[in-house]
């Protein structure tokens, strides 16, 4: 149980550490990129990522389930069903691959179909080449997927986060050097695809030779299938709606609008990206202990205790991105993105504001998930998903990108904020009234810090990133300030201040 908690402890700092690198790196390759690229072709590297990514939906849910259920029959020391499970789980991931990779083939041949009212042929030609890469790679990705689960369900979040740094430090080195000899779009989504399968054999070793474990041939356990099969399936929902709600913007706009619409979109979105990682970086690393604790019969109230507290940390970081980005982003953007791309600063802001709340909220996905309780989450999420989808073709032509990040912005209130509340209060039993006094004791020093560094972001400051530099530092400090006074709890300045004082012991003991 030690070993477990300080894999997760060290796990969260490696996440957070793992975060910081890749907004870091981000933000200065992207830029460079974009004008390698050039807006169209940026779109369009985009767009067929958008795409692709679609494929991801024949994961079917599984990945959250062999996660589950490893968890689970590690904590009841089941080791045969354990062994039944792993085989399984290759076996289904195998043949999802070999279906991921026909349905790409048959979208490569209906690309001229799909997008020639708004791309050119050079265009086209092009989409063609990187859709089979990203086809191939992600057939491939499915069965050497099933690895990193296993390694999850055993909390090796040292390793897991570890390699992820790794990745982050790698790809852009090498992406720099492609885009400088002239491959572009073409070589960096090969580049990305040889650099993620390394990662996923690193997996693979890491399966063999640490946890000692075998993939071997067993009988199927169909009672144990058609288990699985009743919690993948809304699992499996879910991933549809996540694409419908968070992709298809994208698609829409280039079906509609063209690639340097994409391209503007897809600035803002990576923005809100950034936005979430906060969240799920820490929340991600939670689902094998929540298993555990139901597992063992834990009372309610302690999953309230982890949902309110997780939820509180993650509200704190997001409020503080949120209020600097809304004062400071729109300067940012035009200084580091370049002329065309003013709209992505609307984007990005539409999206993460209603989004606050359920970031905040997403251990509630693992709590839902380790109750078998997330059906109900995924039809909600559909008939929003698809009322998403119906705003934004509505929305495309009239208002473009700012319609389309409307549209997932009304969608997010209505299922992710209103309704999910509900079910989590009666169904579930989590102690929302408590997690909202929680979350509105947060926003008081948030809100205050925003109004008091509002006139700051016009100060008569040196332009460019020097300027905003010096503004940044003033919000940061005035932030920091105003919540540690007027909001943190004990335990969440412990958290800041233990680290500080044990680096101060350390030096004065030398």
């Amino acid at each position: 149980m030690e070993k477990g908690k300080s894999q997760i402890k060290i796990g969260v700092i490696l996440s957070y550490a793992a975060l910081f690198l890749s907004v870091a790196i981000s933000l200065v390759y992207t830029p460079f990129m974009l004008r390698k690229l050039g807006q169209a072709e940026y779109g369009l590297f985009s767009l067929v990522n958008s795409v692709v990514a679609n494929l991801a939906i024949l994961d079917f849910g599984f990945e959250n389930a062999i996660v589950r259920y490893t968890a689970k029959y590690k904590a009841e020391n089941d080791f045969e069903k354990e062994k039944s499970l792993h085989f399984m789980f290759f076996v289904m991931y195998s043949i999802i691959g070999i279906v991921a990779f026909a349905i790409g083939f048959v979208l490569i041949l209906n690309i001229d179909n799909i997008f020639s009212q708004s791309l050119t042929q050079r265009e086209l030609a092009t989409a063609k080449t990187l859709m089979l890469i990203a086809v191939i790679n992600i057939s491939l990705s499915f069965p050497l997927g099933v690895f990193a689960g296993i390694i999850q369900a055993y909390e090796r979040f040292i390793f897991l986060k570890t390699a992820s740094i790794a990745r982050i430090c790698m790809t852009p080195l090498i992406m720099v050097t492609i885009l400088i000899f002239g491959y572009r779009s073409v070589g960096i989504i090969l580049a990305g695809a040889v650099i993620g399968m390394i990662f996923s054999l690193l997996n693979v070793m890491y399966f063999y030779k640490v946890l000692n474990k075998r993939i071997s041939a067993s009988k199927f356990d169909m009672q144990l299938l058609k288990g699985i099969g009743a919690y993948s399936f809304f699992v499996f929902l879910n991933i549809i709606i996540d694409r419908l709600y968070w992709a298809t913007d994208q698609l829409i706009l280039g079906m509609y609008v063209g690639t340097a619409a994409v391209a503007v979109y897809t600035i803002g979105a990576q923005f809100f990206n950034y936005y979430v990682q906060i969240s799920t970086s820490i929340s991600g690393v939670f689902l094998p202990r929540v298993v555990e604790l139901d597992v063992k019969d834990a009372q309610g109230g302690l999953l309230s205790d982890t949902f309110i507290k997780v939820g509180r940390i993650q509200f704190l970081a997001l409020s503080f991105v949120l209020s600097g980005f809304a004062l400071f982003g729109k300067e940012f953007i035009a200084i580091w993105a370049g002329e065309g791309y003013e709209n992505a600063y609307y984007v990005a802001l539409i999206t993460m504001i209603p989004s606050i709340i359920p970031l905040s909220q997403n251990v509630g996905i693992s709590i839902l998930q380790a109750k078998n309780k997330h059906a109900f989450r995924s039809i909600i999420y559909l008939f929003i998903a698809i009322f998403n989808v119906v705003l934004s073709i509505a929305l495309v032509k009239p208002y473009g990108v700012i319609g389309c990040a409307s549209a997932t912005a009304l969608g997010c209130v209505l299922g992710q904020i209103i309704i999910m509340n509900i079910y989590y209060k009666r169904k579930i039993g989590l102690d929302i009234p408590r997690y909202w006094a929680n979350i509105g004791k947060l926003s008081v020093p948030a809100v205050v810090s925003f109004i008091i560094c509002s006139p700051h972001s016009n100060l008569p400051l040196p332009e460019g990133l020097g300027g905003m530099f010096i503004k940044g530092l003033l919000f940061a400090g005035v932030f920091i300030f105003t919540v540690w006074i007027m909001g943190m709890n004990d335990y969440e300045k412990n958290l800041v201040a233990s680290p500080i004082k044990n680096a101060v012991w350390k030096k004065e003991t030398r």
